[in-house]
């Protein structure tokens, strides 16, 4: 299998098995990872049941809540110990719709982008169901960090994205700083440090119906505050591509 989607969990019992068997319908074939961090509710319970059937289907249990960041670390560190060619990131709550997948896998695996981002910036904003004070957040933030690292991205905070394995293979992840939102910036910055050719594709990204969602203004004043100290460390580090 090439296609690796990780979905990291945390209280998904409404959300899991109809996300994994979303995804496991589409006309691409896609492995699914889940990472739980020891859910309360049974969310890893959910997906042993279901391995049974679905042969795509893995699952990481870690001891409890350790962050995004670390938790897509994990998963990227066991796609590239088995071989995935093409590496997906993305959420469990249907925010992120699962047929937009093959969209993001063309866009690599076809058009030649290294990295596919599904965006809710790159033609108007497309969110759903978000209250005005979290779009204005989230694209305000996306603006100040272009600002600041002058990367062109329009959805630097974008969590639903398509990795080809030699950029993780070159970012390596276990590098990473950042453990929070600020993981999606860091990831996106560097691998335009790189210079890999990277691509936004409009997405529609609608708001979970079921759960309580992660998301809290500290974490974004983190992953604000960051950026600041991503960029100066940048200035010192030389990105050279493995031959």
């Amino acid at each position: 299998m090439a296609n690796l989607v990780i979905i990291p969990t945390y209280k998904e019992k409404e959300n899991v098995e109809a996300i994994i068997k979303t995804i496991s319908s589409l006309g691409v074939p896609f492995d699914i990872l889940i990472i739980d961090d020891n859910s309360p509710d049974g969310t890893a319970s959910i997906v042993k049941s279901l391995q049974a059937t679905h042969k795509n289907l893995h699952l990481l249990e870690r001891p409890g809540k350790m962050g995004l960041g670390t938790a897509y670390i994990t998963g990227f560190n066991w796609a590239l110990e088995n071989n995935y060619l093409y590496i997906f990131e993305m959420d469990a709550d249907f925010s992120h719709n699962p047929r937009d997948l093959i969209r993001l896998y063309k866009a690599c695996h076809e058009d030649g982008a290294d990295v596919a981002i599904g965006s809710r910036y790159i033609s108007g904003v497309n969110v759903v169901n978000w209250p005005l004070s979290r779009v204005l957040m989230s694209y305000i933030a996306s603006i100040y960090v272009r600002l600041i690292t002058g990367m062109k991205i329009m959805d630097t905070t974008a969590g639903f994205i398509c990795y080809k394995k030699e950029v993780l293979e070159n970012i390596r992840p276990a590098h990473i700083r950042a453990i929070g939102y600020g993981f999606q910036i860091e990831m996106k910055f560097t691998a335009w440090k790189f210079g890999y050719k990277i691509v936004e594709i409009p997405i529609i990204f609608t708001d979970r119906k079921f759960g309580s969602s992660k998301m809290s203004g500290g974490i974004f004043n983190e992953a604000l505050w960051g950026v600041l100290l991503m960029k100066i460390r940048s200035m010192s580090i030389k990105y050279r591509k493995k031959a």
